[in-house]
C-alpha cells in the first residue's frame, strides 16, 4: 500500500485529531475515507458532465423524441393497447 503526506492548517489538523479520538479511528483512516468520498463525488460529477455533453450533441443532431410521444407511450402501460416505446 502506498503512502503520502498531507500539509494542512493547524486548525484542520486539530479537528482531524478530535474527530479521530471521538470515532476511535486513526487520522489516516479518516483521511483515506474522506479522499475516497471526495473522489467518488468528483467522478460522478465528471460522468454527469460527459453525459450532459453527449445529450447536448444528440439534441443538436436532432436525435430527440417528442414529449407527447413519450407521454402517450407511458399512459399506455398496463392497458390492452400498450404501445411500443418511441425511438428516433
Amino acid at each position: 500500500m502506498g503512502m503520502t503526506s498531507v500539509r494542512m492548517p493547524d486548525e484542520l489538523l486539530d479537528r482531524l485529531e478530535r474527530t479521530a479520538e471521538q470515532l476511535r479511528r486513526s487520522k489516516g483512516w479518516i483521511i483515506k475515507d474522506a479522499v475516497e468520498e471526495y473522489l467518488a463525488r468528483e467522478e460522478l460529477k465528471q460522468r454527469r458532465n460527459l453525459e450532459t455533453l453527449e445529450s447536448w450533441e444528440d439534441y443538436k443532431a436532432g436525435r430527440v423524441i417528442d414529449g407527447d410521444e413519450v407521454m402517450a407511450w407511458l399512459e399506455s402501460w398496463g392497458t390492452d393497447d400498450e404501445k411500443e416505446p418511441p425511438f428516433k
